[in-house]
């Protein structure tokens, strides 16, 4: 794989002290790594699995390298690319930037690394390095949020420069952060305690906080956005309830109840494209969906009143429906799931998505409910938009690389000769960019192709923001129907 030989190091922390922190989030990982070698794909045990902003990719890192699969029809899960055989490389986070080529990947053995990579021309454009294990990375067309368990860092994702840090928030070992991937709504959001569910809520276009919203007395698990970026929905430890939240002003607009009987560990959170809809998974063996129309008022038809028992204990219970304790009242106020999916298996953490796909000798697509799992499958369900009820499995995919071929010939790995070891012991300084200086082992030399002239910074500047353009419109495109016509 070609090195472009641009390395950053972001540095700060305390000198040679490795926090309880940073050692939860390596015995993360590695609990990951046991768990992702355990299980019986042929490709390596899978550590990660991660839809991408539309949810039209699926990413999987596994202990060997990465796969990327297009998720553009029903029938058949497209593989796009395969970084396993070049990888060998233990791959804990993959995320792919929409339809792009542009990939950001962090491996188990390097978890302090950040790697930007291109994998269509098999190179890596950057790589940054951070004081502390990185939890999760986050991407739109704007920004690029890597989280740290005590720190968020902001890049502009068209040159990689870093905008914004936001340090010292609430300790954070899972990682826990959701970044809207609208272009006019470009919100951050992350715990803002660990001890109850405050949800903080950044703009990250203007760099500056916008709210905190109360949303549960339990400490946060699970946070996602919808696609225009006005709402966030929020589950909490407990796993019970789950609420829907306005950005612009925190008001609440749904709470919606999971079941009961049990609490359950949510993993996950999606939208649909529409907003009309919000899945849940968690590690139970249900999959929740929930519809989300605002309900109307309508008047109730007039009957005849009832006679005997049946009538005095109807008026009776509407009577005290009032006197009802808050709580009471607000679980019998609270939504229930418009459609359920009934998993295979439970206890093994997976991600949820509603997405629209194409169907076969169809041209218009269904909306179905997606769901990927650690022990190496994707699962599709239907869904019924109009009755709801019972989602039926339509397709199982395995997650290995047995299932089709890369369509787009060789994948670049994210595998290149790692550096030396983190400095832990450093001071707090601002990023310090090491260039090649234009040649073919640099940036610049991809941006210009094999020959040509020496490209000035602010032309590489310039033609890494025209990138992220959407569309692109550039000489060095990361769009793949543009630049990588399907075969």
């Amino acid at each position: 794989m070609q090195s472009l030989g641009t390395t950053v190091s972001v540095v700060g922390g305390g000198v040679g002290v490795v926090t309880e922190g940073v050692k939860a989030g390596i015995a993360g990982l590695m609990s990951l790594a046991a768990q992702g070698s355990a299980l019986p794909t042929e490709g390596g045990g899978v550590f990660s699995i991660t839809f991408n902003q539309d949810y039209s990719s699926l990413g999987v890192g596994t202990r060997i390298g990465y796969r990327l699969y297009s998720l553009s029809t029903l029938d058949k899960l497209e593989l796009i690319c395969d970084n396993v055989p070049a990888g060998n490389e233990d791959t804990c986070i993959v995320e792919r930037l929409f339809s792009s080529s542009l990939v950001a990947v962090v491996s188990l053995s390097s978890p302090r690394k950040l790697k930007v990579c291109h994998f269509k021309k098999n190179s890596e454009i950057c790589n940054y390095s951070y004081p502390n294990t990185i939890l999760g990375v986050k991407l739109n067309r704007a920004r690029l949020v890597v989280c740290l368990e005590e720190s968020l860092y902001i890049h502009n994702i068209r040159d990689m420069k870093v905008l914004h840090t936001i340090r010292d928030t609430p300790p954070n070992p899972t990682g826990l952060c959701a970044l809207s991937i609208s272009n006019e709504n470009c919100f951050l959001a992350y715990p803002g305690s660990n001890s109850i569910g405050q949800v903080q809520i950044f703009d990250a276009q203007n760099l500056q906080a916008k709210i905190m919203i109360p949303a549960h007395d339990s400490p946060l698990a699970a946070i996602s956005f919808n696609a225009s970026g006005t709402k966030i929905a929020t589950a909490s430890e407990r796993g019970t309830v789950i609420r829907v939240f306005s950005v612009g002003e925190g008001a609440r607009l749904h709470e919606l109840r999971r079941g009961m009987k049990r609490c359950a560990t949510i993993f996950s959170l999606a939208f649909s494209p529409d907003s009309l809809f919000l899945c849940a998974s968690s590690n139970t063996e249900t999959v929740h969906v929930f519809r989300l129309e605002e309900i109307k008022e309508t008047r109730p038809p007039v009957v005849e009143e009832q006679q005997g028992l049946m009538g005095w204990m109807t008026k009776a219970v509407s009577a005290s429906a009032s006197y009802l304790p808050t709580p009471v009242a607000d679980m019998m106020s609270q939504g229930r799931a418009f459609a359920t999916v009934t998993l295979p298996f439970q206890g093994v953490r997976n991600v949820c998505a509603i997405a629209t796909l194409a169907l076969p000798h169809r041209i218009q697509k269904q909306t179905r409910v997606l769901v990927a799992s650690m022990d190496g499958y994707l699962y599709v369900y239907s869904l019924n938009t109009s009755e709801g009820g019972d989602c039926t499995l339509i397709k199982q995919h395995r997650l290995d690389g047995h299932e089709g071929g890369p369509t787009t010939g060789e994948c670049a790995g994210a595998s290149t000769a790692t550096s030396g070891p983190y400095p832990g012991a450093a001071k707090k300084t601002e990023p310090v960019h090491t260039d090649g200086g234009g040649g073919e082992g640099t940036y610049a030399g991809v941006l210009r192709g094999p020959a040509g002239t020496v490209m000035t910074e602010a032309d590489k500047m310039s033609e890494m923001a025209a990138a992220c353009e959407s569309p692109p419109k550039s000489v060095l495109k990361f769009d793949d129907v543009s630049e990588f016509p399907p075969v």
